[in-house]
């Protein structure tokens, strides 16, 4: 199921007189015999919940030069499990080495290198205090974390009779319990501690929040007074919380609270809405829904009697209604009664939403402006399993539908027993709790005959001749699932076949990155007729929005591939019946990780273009290639209306904390390089920090980059997540599998390449599973290097 990305324009590095491995900085110096070892090391933790952590260590050589190190150290604890990445890792009792791969061993004098890994570990889990290369100690700063309090938020407001909270953590592993108190200061004698005033920090709880609890007395007066509390720990920094009492003339006025008081049912399906109390009760309180005179079809379907306690009275509870199937095409409505004794009622109007024959809403321009975008409750729920997973959890991410089975739902690690309708189904149950806006759900039809032709990681389980099978038992599934009525108010975004296309162009005839099977499925059509196929059925679906993937601008950027990838897809999207208006757009970047802009490189100039990292491309990243494909694409037969999505999964790149980082820059660029040789300018320059453009899989620095949003540039309709993070490129060793995927040696980080990298090192991370697979060691990567950054 992934993505075999990669780059196939003519290498000129002949008149560079360098080879890109150069470029990247990875010179090989001879040691001289008898090698005065001096080194200095660096050992940084990127994260710590209590079982398991993250560490960067950096090596520096500050003797002789160096064609090959090993590094040693000795845990305190009880440390282990380690998969790291940028170097061999092996452990014996409380024992680790660490020795170079085939493309860091050698250093200079003053050269650094970075390498990395995550770890398990019981009891404490204290740094690190020495180490040693080759045998000699080194000198270099390996402090503990300095200690201090973790309080959020530090200003709470509390309403007069009621609570409000806030919680309290360390910011490391104690080694020993750490007791924290709460004391309030002067100020409003109303606003006092309800509990937590004292907590108590151990080695094991040390990063669980825990709350204390602020609470504010009924007074009189109509004043918002305010109180300071003293959040504090014996030889720490305390910290203070402002509160401010939110005042309410000293009443408590009971009410229902109900959100959102208008919603459409669509006919076969259903929408909730939610039902909350204002303040605590004294008692249970019954809360009724009854509906009024209106269309019959309109019903309670649950949550027709709530009850509601003094425990869980602020506790949403939702009243389901449901619309029934009719002949008409008249959109009918009803008005329900939302009421408990003694409190004034509140009604909800309900207005069918009818698809026997009413008026198709025509698709919109940009189907992500306005909208929500459907979170796949299973990938949040891995997400969230991850140390700090909870800060990206509930981004809208793509899913993947790479086999027949996975329609009617399997029990792969992507799809589990979600298959293509038990993810509508939760989308329209997200889309009823969205309010008025509008619901995208992101699908990635992905199973053509001979799938990614060029790559093995992302083969799939049709046969190059099976398109009879595609047509029938895949996409003619597929679309009569999307054109179901209850799923009509949806916006389903359709991601149509990544890396089939540019295939056809750049790894085809006489061209030294060909391979047997594209040139089949170039000469069968294959790839032409079954995109054309997709796109007539789905693009039949009104509610259906057809993106095209286009690779990335280190694929098809150069000029030979540019024009005629264009063509390649109009051709694809007037073939089996379809036209080109079944294209709503195209996609860019998709499981890639180029960068969105290079803002220090600036525009490529033909001085630019001849560089080693740039090697004659038009375009160094991806919003102005994605903007000047767009432009290109018109040309071709396309709309002036297309716009363009930008998969910006593994884009950012951040401060490159996790590695192989290039040696010329170890960190994110903050301004232009100063030097005046042009591919030393480049590769100081550069957000970009892979070996060479080639490298697509699993790739070792990469990060999180900007967050999913509409319109966030000319012609892009979005920024998206398609490729959901911490899901494997491809694994870096054989595995045998029932997935029809293979073992792809540019998901191998010893591999050193070929004709489609450069013949580089392929920068992947190591101990990665069979691509779509989760692998927790990316996941973690990719937020440790996110940028924008993650608060």
């Amino acid at each position: 199921m992934r993505i075999a990305i990669r780059s196939s324009a003519r290498r000129l590095v002949a008149l560079l007189g360098a080879t890109a491995l150069a470029t990247a900085g990875l010179a090989t110096v001879a040691t001289p015999a008898q090698a005065a070892v001096s080194c200095q090391v660096t050992y940084t933790k990127a994260w710590d919940n209590g079982s398991g952590f993250g560490a960067n260590i950096n090596i520096t050589n500050t003797g002789d030069p160096l064609t090959s190190w090993s590094l040693k150290w000795t845990w305190s604890g009880n440390q282990g499990g380690i998969q790291g990445w940028s170097a061999n890792y092996s452990q014996s009792g409380q024992n680790v080495t660490a020795t170079n791969l085939s493309y860091n061993g050698s250093l200079a004098t003053g050269a650094s290198t970075g390498i990395g890994f995550n770890a398990t570990y019981s009891g404490t889990n204290t740094n690190p205090s020495s180490f040693s290369i080759n045998g000699v100690t080194c000198g270099g700063t390996n402090p503990q974390p300095t200690q201090s309090l973790v309080v959020s938020p530090t200003s709470v407001s509390v309403p007069e009779g009621g609570t409000a909270t806030y919680a309290v953590r360390l910011n490391a592993q104690p080694t020993s319990n750490v007791t924290v108190t709460t004391t309030a200061g002067t100020g409003d004698s109303n606003l006092t501690v309800s509990s937590g005033a004292t907590l108590t920090f151990t080695s094991s709880n040390w990063n669980t929040n825990q709350n204390v609890t602020l609470a504010a007395a009924e007074d009189s007066d109509s004043t918002n007074g305010t109180r300071p509390f003293t959040v504090a720990s014996s030889g720490l920094t305390s910290v203070t919380v402002n509160a401010t009492e939110a005042d309410n003339d000293g009443t408590t006025t009971q009410s229902l609270v109900v959100s959102p008081t208008s919603v459409s049912v669509t006919e076969g399906g259903t929408a909730t809405f939610g039902v909350r109390l204002a303040v605590a009760p004294s008692a249970n309180v019954t809360v009724t829904t009854t509906a009024g005179t209106g269309d019959s079809n309109l019903t309670v379907s649950a949550g027709g009697s709530l009850t509601f306690t003094p425990s869980n009275w602020s506790t949403v509870q939702n009243v389901t209604l449901a619309a029934a199937e009719d002949s008409d095409s008249t959109a009918g409505t009803r008005p329900f009664t939302v009421a408990s004794s003694g409190l004034t009622s509140v009604t909800v109007n309900a207005t069918e939403a009818d698809n026997d024959g009413g008026p198709v809403t025509p698709r919109v321009d940009n189907p992500y402006s306005g909208a929500g975008v459907y979170v796949n409750p299973q990938w949040r729920a891995k997400a969230q399993a991850e140390p700090g997973g909870s800060r990206i959890a509930n981004q809208p991410t793509g899913v993947w539908f790479d086999r027949i089975s996975a329609l009617t739902g399997n029990g792969s690690p992507t799809t589990g027993t979600m298959g293509l309708a038990d993810h509508l189904d939760q989308a329209v149950a997200q889309d009823a709790a969205n309010g008025s806006a509008p619901m995208v759900i992101q699908i990635v039809v992905y199973n053509l005959p001979g799938r990614d032709c060029a790559a093995l990681a992302s083969n799939g389980e049709l046969g190059p001749t099976e398109l009879a099978r595609y047509k029938s038992e895949y996409i003619d599934v597929m679309a009569s699932i999307l054109a179901r009525p209850a799923y009509a108010n949806l916006r389903v975004v359709a991601i149509i076949e990544i890396d089939s296309l540019p295939n056809l162009v750049t790894n085809v005839g006489g061209r030294a990155t060909a391979t047997p099977m594209c040139d089949t499925m170039l000469a069968n059509g294959g790839y032409v007729q079954g995109v054309g196929y997709a796109l007539n059925k789905l693009g039949a679906i009104p509610n259906v929005y057809n993106y095209i993937d286009a690779a990335h601008h280190g694929w098809i950027g150069w000029d030979d591939n540019f024009g005629a990838t264009a063509n390649m897809m109009f051709s694809a999207a007037t073939a089996s019946g379809s036209t080109a208006a079944n294209v709503h757009g195209f996609i860019t970047n998709t499981a890639n990780t180029s960068a969105l802009t290079e803002p220090y490189v600036g525009t490529i100039t033909e001085q630019l273009r001849q560089t080693t990292w740039i090697d004659w491309n038009r375009y160094n990243d991806e919003l102005t290639f994605a903007q000047a494909f767009r432009q290109r694409l018109i040309t071709a037969g396309f709309s002036s209306s297309i716009g363009m999505l930008i998969d910006t999964s593994r884009n950012g790149w951040g401060s490159c904390v996790q590695t192989p980082c290039q040696p010329t820059q170890a960190t994110r660029p903050t301004a232009p390089s100063t030097s005046t040789d042009l591919n030393t300018f480049v590769n100081q320059s550069r957000i970009d920090r892979r070996i060479h453009k080639g490298n697509w899989c699993n790739q070792a620095g990469a990060g999180l980059g900007e967050r999913p949003r509409a319109n966030p540039a000319t012609g892009i309709d979005a920024y998206v997540w398609i490729k959901p993070p911490g899901e494997s490129d491809g694994s870096s060793s054989l595995i045998p599998n029932d997935e029809g995927k293979g073992f792809d040696r540019m998901c191998d980080p010893t591999y050193t390449g070929n004709a489609r990298n450069g013949n580089s090192m392929s920068g992947a991370l190591p101990n990665a599973p069979v691509s779509g697979h989760w692998f927790s060691a990316q996941f973690q990567q990719l937020m440790a290097n996110a940028y924008p950054p993650l608060s």
